[in-house]
């Protein structure tokens, strides 16, 4: 970063921004002390005098020297425009945060009328605040505030809203925290540069707005004086002395190209280019009134009572969105069990549930959602139900969550240390200096080396591998009983790959930790875990020993298995491929989903959709389908891309 800011402050832009800058504030500073008396100093005998070398611009209607009065009139309107700025900058933060604060109906409101403000010209709002307002120093001041507002708080809500998508944020408001507090601690911070960069930009149009309001008479008031008053009083005697009214013009161009280029040289500066637990859904426990699916729900699975070694136990769960049509419901009737030190693994096509799952176990769906099950327990603890201080701290330390890409599940304003080092002070109490030798402890664990420099240094300074290493070892800030990865090694190399999960491994052997493996790769997932639960549109059609894999009963199961090329694929013969297209949610067919794409597919299968039971073949096992273990015919294909090779 010093590199960069001195290649900018070398470039022909920073240095001109610089100087214009340095004399901008000099004048400000020290314009009325050095040439104060000589702006006041009348000469009725020289009135209206023409350029000289006793008075360089002229004199005014009272004799009194015209550059000494710009250069005194600086401070003035520096301040002025830097107090509208403030008040626009002010203005726009609570009117652009107000639709993340007060949530989506009340912040709709504030949205539109932002808009609405939006839509009207910045020098008409001005205007009309003047008026309102009235004349004078004080009320142009508001004016030009109050104009600027709108458009900076449309930057806001844009910057704020992108940032509050991002998953550290939804893992916050998972937590606990406020979102007064999460604004503060992790939107702002993340939006400062931008904001800073318009901010500076906004200051040179304010001072040209400023001067604009005097012109006309509705700023500053005689006697006090800035540039636009005098390049009012220049104008009226324009044709006997044009340097009246050219020399104040001049310094309100050069004061605002200097505000403009020095935020353009930030922007530069900076690589910016152009400028309680909120519970995550809606929770509806059965019972209650529920959203109709888009196609008839599945019969209830069967999965016998939770074994007192479950750590988490879900029944009947079902997600639905609202939808042009009606509600669709990508998640349709899961129900599973998760043991201490058991790894299960989810595997599926791209759309088929697998994540939205995961998401709706660890309360981060959207907030649009609405979540349905009959059992959804985490050591114990109903996860339906609004969550106590207690429940809280118990899931922020019991739960830990991988996500596929740990460059938006961290802050990138906040050092790895801290972030990590903020689950201890938050969930468990921890002092700020046992909580940061805590951090660099639990990144030694996930073999980050030199954890205790590491911790001091920001996101983008870590490799892809060592953000989700550190991702995991913010996990391990407590003392996790469950670990939810999704897609851990999606955007990793394979070397990465097999180190990440070997971690994972390492850690579930360690401390008898549960494992839910969220991925697209059927061979990882049956290296990896001990159970496959294998889903399609929207619920599971197999839950198998990850062993015996290779002797699915499922046609769609054995479809993933065979896409994985092995040493014994055949080079000379096309990859297996599975015809048509997988369902979509929002248009899920009577009857089994697969059927269109399976070759074993009958009439029943196309009206009867068949129930997720025990498989009385092979003991241990839940199959839904009504040709469970038949033989494929040799024609079949299956889509390689479905599964990628470990």
């Amino acid at each position: 970063m010093p590199h960069r800011w001195s290649r900018v402050a070398r470039s022909p832009l920073g240095l001109v921004a610089t100087a214009l800058l340095v004399a901008v504030a000099a004048l400000a500073a020290l314009g009325p002390v050095l040439w104060g008396d000589a702006a006041e100093a009348v000469d009725t005998g020289n009135i209206l005098a023409g350029p000289s070398a006793a008075h360089w611009a002229g004199t005014d209607n009272l004799g009194r020297d015209i550059l000494a009065r710009v250069l005194v009139a600086s401070r003035l309107s520096v301040v002025l425009a830097l107090l509208a700025v403030a008040i626009a900058v002010v203005v726009g933060l609570l009117l652009g945060t107000a639709p993340f604060l007060l949530g989506r109906r009340a912040g709709r409101l504030v949205s539109a009328a932002v808009n609405t403000a939006v839509a009207f010209p910045g020098l008409l709002l001005a205007l009309f605040f003047a008026v309102v307002f009235g004349v004078g120093e004080t009320g142009a001041v508001l004016a030009i505030g109050l104009a600027g507002a709108p458009a900076f708080a449309r930057l806001v809500h844009t910057l704020v809203s992108g940032v509050a998508a991002r998953d550290f944020v939804a893992a916050a408001r998972v937590a606990g925290v406020g979102r007064a507090r999460i604004l503060v601690r992790h939107v702002l911070p993340n939006i400062a540069e931008p904001l800073v960069v318009n901010a500076t930009i906004g200051a040179g149009s304010a001072l040209l707005s400023f001067a604009g309001l005097s012109f006309l008479g509705l700023g500053v008031q005689s006697p006090s004086f800035d540039w636009g008053r005098l390049l009012y009083d220049g104008a009226a005697a324009l044709y006997l002395n044009p340097a009246a009214a050219l020399a104040p013009g001049a310094a309100v161009l050069l004061a605002g190209l200097a505000f403009n280029l020095v935020g353009e040289s930030v922007a530069k500066g900076l690589g910016i280019e152009g400028l309680g637990v909120a519970a995550a859904g809606r929770w509806v426990v059965p019972g209650g009134a529920a959203a109709p699916a888009t196609a008839p729900d599945p019969a209830p699975a069967e999965v016998g009572e939770p074994a007192d070694d479950v750590v988490l136990g879900v029944r009947d769960l079902a997600v639905s969105f609202p939808g042009p049509s009606g509600p669709v419901r990508p998640v349709r009737g899961v129900s599973f069990d998760v043991r201490r030190g058991e790894a299960v693994g989810i595997v599926g096509e791209s759309g088929c549930g697998k994540s939205l799952t995961a998401l709706a176990v660890t309360r981060l769906v959207d907030d649009d959602a609405r979540v349905e099950a009959t059992r959804l327990h985490l050591l114990g603890t109903d996860l339906r139900a609004a969550q106590t201080t207690a429940d809280r701290r118990m899931l922020g330390t019991a739960l830990a969550v991988v996500f596929q890409d740990p460059m938006t599940s961290l802050n990138p304003a906040h050092r790895i240390g801290a972030q990590l080092a903020e689950v201890a002070t938050h969930h468990q109490g921890m002092t700020r200096g046992r909580a940061a030798a805590r951090a660099v402890d639990r990144l030694d664990a996930v073999r980050i080396p030199d954890p205790g420099e590491r911790a001091r240094q920001y996101p983008h300074e870590f490799s892809g591998g060592m953000r989700q290493r550190a991702m995991i070892g913010m996990g391990l800030m407590g003392t996790p009983a469950l670990i939810v990865a999704d897609e851990p090694t999606t955007a990793l190399d394979v070397t990465v790959q097999r180190q990440v999960l070997d971690l994972l491994s390492d850690v579930r052997a360690s401390d008898a930790v549960a494992l839910l493996l969220i991925s697209h790769d059927v061979a990882v997932v049956g290296e990896v875990c001990d159970r496959v639960l294998v889903m399609y549109a929207g619920r599971i059609v197999e839950d198998l020993p990850a062993a015996e894999l290779a002797g699915a009963r499922h046609p769609y199961t054995r479809a993933l298995v065979d896409a994985v090329p092995d040493m014994d694929t055949d080079l000379d013969e096309p990859l297996a491929t599975i015809p048509g297209r997988p369902v979509d949610p929002a248009d899920v067919p009577a009857g089994c989903a697969y059927a269109a794409r399976c070759p074993l597919a009958d009439a029943r299968c196309r009206g009867e959709d068949p129930p997720l039971r025990a498989d009385p073949h092979a003991p241990g096992r839940r199959v839904a389908c009504w040709h469970a273990g038949e033989p494929l015919p040799p024609s079949r294909v299956v889509r390689a891309d479905l599964v990628q090779s470990p």
